[in-house]
């Protein structure tokens, strides 16, 4: 079981270059735990992509189905205040967003306080870090920021 932030989720649902590298990361391991505003975020991401023209109707539309599978199957870590507390003190600590502070707090109520024995599934460089710095395993491995995003950047139209 991994805890997958946003980033990573996004390239399951729409062809990107990282699709090939997160969807073989999924088939390890099937069971996901997410942030209880994932899906939200993820609708987000797909809206930009439409207004910017980058995504047609007809991928939205697939988008969506894989989007209610993945849904239907992971599990969610719920808006407790554990979460927000814990997401106050990251965002002390770290120099990340509130979403991403919110992300890598819902990761470690999932973690139990252990980070060290627990992985997170992460595209977005910045929250990477942070994650990192608290103790997480990251996946996927590579590390070279020219081939992760920052989430809160516009990314180029694909």
């Amino acid at each position: 079981m991994r805890f997958w932030d946003t980033s990573a989720v996004v390239p399951l649902c729409v062809s990107e270059p990282a699709t090939q590298r997160i969807s073989r990361i999924l088939k390890e391991d099937e069971a996901m735990v997410v942030w209880w505003a994932s899906r939200v975020e993820c609708e987000s991401a797909l809206a930009r992509r439409v207004r910017e023209g980058s995504l047609a109707t007809a991928a939205v539309r697939q988008a969506m189905v894989i989007l209610d599978s993945l849904t239907d199957t992971w599990s969610e870590v719920e808006p407790v205040p554990a979460v927000r507390s814990a997401a106050e003190r990251l965002l002390r600590v770290h120099p990340i967003r509130a979403a991403d502070a919110l992300q890598l707090a819902a990761a470690l109520l999932w973690a139990g306080g252990s980070p060290r024995d627990h992985v997170v599934v992460c595209l977005d460089h910045i929250l990477r870090d942070a994650a990192a710095r608290e103790g997480f395993t990251l996946l996927p491995t590579e590390t070279g920021r020219a081939s992760l995003p920052n989430a809160a950047e516009p990314q180029p139209s694909r």
